[in-house]
């Protein structure tokens, strides 16, 4: 089976983590990419051409999220889902990112490190990251 190349961009290192974990469960995504904050993210950018997809978080030092996408739909194809505590349903954040081109939003559940990600959210995150990549749902 083929996988779908990943890159998982989040502030937080138990985040990170956290989306490790889940996704070991998932022999059809490879995370072949991290970084903590966008201006690393666009590095990676340039070093894995072949991405598919990527998770965002919104709020990260030096550069936040949505600066972030606004440079990488003009350097790469990779679908982006928007993993983030901030990007509510009729949120700000939520209708800027799908201005600058973010597929999918995700909230996370319990704040900016939502440990309960995957109990809460896992089902969702699945179907979405399927989806985008064009696997049965």
């Amino acid at each position: 089976m083929a996988t779908h190349k990943v890159m998982v961009v989040d502030d937080s290192v138990m985040m990170r983590t956290v989306i490790r974990g889940f996704m070991r469960n998932m022999p059809e995504f490879d995370i072949v990419a991290y970084a903590e904050n966008g201006k690393k993210a666009l590095e990676e950018l340039d070093k894995h051409k072949d991405l598919e997809l990527i998770l965002l978080d919104i709020e990260m030092p030096e550069m936040d999220g949505l600066t972030f996408l606004r440079h990488a739909k003009l350097k790469s194809r990779a679908k982006v889902i928007i993993l983030s505590s901030v990007a509510v349903s009729g949120s700000p954040h939520a209708a800027k990112a799908r201005e600058l081109g973010a597929n999918a939003i995700v909230t996370k559940p319990s704040g900016a490190v939502s440990m309960d990600l995957v109990d809460k959210r896992g089902a969702e995150l699945t179907q979405t990251m399927r989806k985008l990549v064009g696997l049965p749902v």
